[in-house]
């Protein structure tokens, strides 16, 4: 886990479930070739810039996962069966195989309780003082799925109403980063764990932002993504009164 200016005041709180492709050392390799960890199973691509581009441009604070989905996946429950996953796309990750219930919870002790242990204290902080503020959830998605071209270049992901998940939509509308996807090209549903935890339990509002990655697969995307971002959230903010 990664803390990135905690002590920021700004309206929005950004996380991002899958920055990084880190392995603990203990685990190697997992089995899985190097080419692995570059790729969508293991990491979401140019998430983590642009996750920092966005804290930096609002001022907000930012929590990130360094570690690999394929260790843990810290956007599902620690006891779901996608959790840790023994093949991902075609490709085996033997380490992950015949995992003991020890090495699972060993897993979920040293890399998923403390990276929402985390968002968890850092949502508190903001709440025990009265401020306003939503959960911002920065994700990337690949350009092609199964053979089929993604048009979306950007998707907002919701679980029924959120104001500022309309908001954002509605600003998106309004800018030139169409074609825009609501709840594409993922739903929003029962898998997904940081967002219902964090935000939704708690009557806190968010969106969830998915970014097509070959937009911010390089540091230049990253920042002129961030930069379109930071305007659409500052309009979507403006909306609600904030």
């Amino acid at each position: 886990m990664i803390a990135h200016a905690l002590g920021r005041r700004g309206p929005f709180l950004f996380v991002c479930d899958h920055a990084g492709a880190q392995v603990p050392t203990a685990l190697g390799d997992l089995g899985a070739p190097p080419e692995a960890f570059s790729r969508h199973i293991a990491i979401d691509i140019g998430a983590a810039g642009l996750a920092r581009g966005l804290a930096d441009r609002l001022d907000g604070p930012l929590i990130q996962q360094r570690y690999s989905r394929l260790v843990i996946d810290c956007n599902r429950a620690p006891d779901a069966h996608d959790a840790i996953v023994a093949h991902a796309d075609g490709m085996d990750i033997s380490g992950n195989v015949g995992l003991s219930d020890a090495a699972v919870a060993a897993r979920v002790h040293a890399i998923h309780t403390p990276y929402h242990a985390a968002i968890e204290a850092a949502v508190d902080a903001r709440a025990a003082v009265g401020e306003t503020f939503a959960l911002v959830f920065v994700h990337s998605f690949t350009p092609r799925f199964r053979g089929h071209e993604r048009p979306w270049r950007v998707g907002v992901l919701h679980h029924g109403a959120s104001p500022l998940s309309s908001a954002v939509l509605a600003a998106l509308g309004d800018s030139d980063l169409g074609p825009i996807g609501d709840n594409e090209p993922y739903q929003f549903d029962s898998t997904d764990y940081t967002a219902p935890r964090h935000a939704i339990a708690r009557g806190i509002d968010y969106v969830e932002l998915e970014i097509r990655q070959d937009l911010i697969a390089d540091p230049a995307g990253q920042e002129a993504m961030a930069e379109a971002l930071a305007r659409v959230l500052r309009s979507a903010w403006a909306r609600l009164g904030g």
